[in-house]
């Protein structure tokens, strides 16, 4: 049995939940129960994972509804590019790296010193990329390099 606490429904105010279209739930779903520890507070339609203080739902794709017309939801195809990406915030992150990558996840690189923090890319099942990273620098002051803008073309 799940407690109100379990569920993305705030007594007052708001709380900031992530919807993913994907191709299969339980594999969606085992992915963010086990890599990210998360817990399953409704299996389907839609699922819902607990992650920490926030929540994924997850539903497979669809065509356009009453309260979203026009609007087609699918998940990502490879290649596609990115616009929009889940950022987890870790307090070890060669801990969650190696755990992570014991229960089947893939990244990108290794943690990669940024400076301002430590961290990394993994994408799930269907595509999505997740950053996932550690504070370092940033809470003594030190931050990234900016990005240096690409030089115009003649």
């Amino acid at each position: 049995m799940t407690s109100r606490d379990d569920w993305p429904t705030p007594e007052q105010g708001l709380v900031l939940t992530h919807f993913l279209t994907v191709r299969d739930v339980a594999v969606s779903r085992r992915f963010y129960a086990d890599v990210f520890g998360g817990e399953v507070v409704l299996e389907e339609n839609p699922c819902i994972v607990k992650i920490a203080n926030g929540w994924i739902i997850m539903n497979p794709g669809g065509g356009p509804t009453p309260d979203k017309p026009d609007v087609i939801l699918t998940a990502p195809e490879p290649g596609d590019p990115v616009s929009s990406f889940l950022n987890v915030r870790v307090a070890d992150i060669a801990a969650f790296h190696e755990q992570a990558v014991a229960k089947g996840a893939r990244f990108l690189t290794e943690p990669l010193d940024r400076k301002a923090e430590i961290r990394c890319y993994v994408k799930d099942p269907d595509g999505y990329l997740i950053e996932v990273g550690q504070a370092t620098g940033m809470l003594e002051g030190i931050f990234a390099d900016r990005a240096t803008p690409p030089e115009s073309a003649p």
